[in-house]
């Protein structure tokens, strides 16, 4: 592809983004519309294959990739009254 077709391209599949954007806010998180905004970013990657260039991944994207644990220990009040799978199960007579 030249130059000037992926730059086409590219502007298309921008347009297509803020049409998804649109339907997702007017359908919420719905299934069809979670596709929809799949299928688009397919086109953004092969459209970065075909041209050579790598894709940028949005910070929105690299953000919810981490996932912050922290290191203190849980409120055993968490726990009070649950099964201990695997152990033979909660003794309910023991408060």
């Amino acid at each position: 592809m030249s130059t000037s077709e992926i730059a086409e391209l590219r502007r298309t599949i921008g347009q297509l983004r803020q049409c998804v954007g649109a339907l997702r806010s007017r359908y919420g998180d719905a299934s069809a519309v979670r596709r929809l905004a799949n299928d688009v970013e397919r086109l953004d990657i092969d459209t970065a294959d075909l041209d050579g260039t790598p894709l940028a991944v949005p910070a929105q994207a690299k953000a919810a990739e981490r996932v912050q644990v922290p290191d203190t220990p849980y409120d055993p009040a968490l726990w009070h009254g649950a099964d201990d799978e695997g152990v033979g199960g909660y003794k309910r007579d023991q408060r």
